[in-house]
């Protein structure tokens, strides 16, 4: 098992209360989101974490794919959606480079705090638009560390990163700008529809993107 994996298979008996402080991010991000889903949509959930995202929009959609590297993570998320009597999300361990994935099989993709955690995300978006079907939307909510954010949250994210640097976390949390993820898109033959700068005690940007 990778470091990474077992990182996010520790954080994720604590997941969901960490990230309470940052509801209102997550509320409104699911929000927008919702006026780009169509019902008739195929969806691949990219890093779903816990399964909140893709439980909260499955009524939105046809059907929902949901993966994640953890299998911590997605034992959580099976138990939220049987418990909800959501039939329509499939929960697997994986990633998005899995061959198993066809191209041109989705409708949307998302990928929902995570752009900053990747090693490569030009290789990742280009992936993205592989997989999308013409016309289809990349949609994602990122936490843009380089831009503005609270005093504590900024001494907090600093101490993660010297975490980082010295290994006790194993995953590249990066100090990504908005504006580095508009050149993302462009660069990745996105063609953007949609964005908004969300704060609370952190930057958070909102996208979707049409495939070019």
């Amino acid at each position: 098992m990778s470091k990474s994996k077992k990182f996010w298979d520790s954080a994720s008996k604590n997941y969901d209360k960490t990230e309470e402080r940052f509801e209102y991010i997550h509320h409104k991000s699911r929000e927008n989101a919702k006026k780009h889903l169509e019902s008739s949509n195929v969806v691949l959930d990219y890093g779903c974490g816990t399964g909140t995202t893709a439980c909260e929009i499955a009524n939105n959609v046809k059907e929902i794919y949901a993966i994640d590297i953890s299998p911590k993570m997605i034992e959580i998320s099976k138990g939220k959606a049987t418990e909800k009597n959501i039939e329509n999300v499939t929960f697997v361990e994986g990633d998005i480079f899995d061959e198993k994935l066809k191209k041109e099989s989705f409708d949307r993709i998302l990928a929902f705090n995570m752009l900053h955690t990747i090693p490569n995300p030009e290789k990742t978006a280009q992936r993205i638009n592989e997989l999308l079907k013409p016309d289809g939307l990349f949609i994602s909510i990122t936490p843009c560390l380089g831009d503005k954010m609270s005093f504590l949250i900024g001494l907090q994210i600093r101490l993660v990163q010297i975490m980082c640097k010295i290994g006790i976390i194993p995953v590249p949390i990066r100090r990504v700008k908005s504006s580095e993820l508009d050149d993302l898109i462009v660069n990745g033959n996105f063609q953007t529809v949609d964005t908004e700068k969300i704060y609370k005690g952190v930057s958070s940007y909102f996208m979707a993107a049409k495939k070019e």
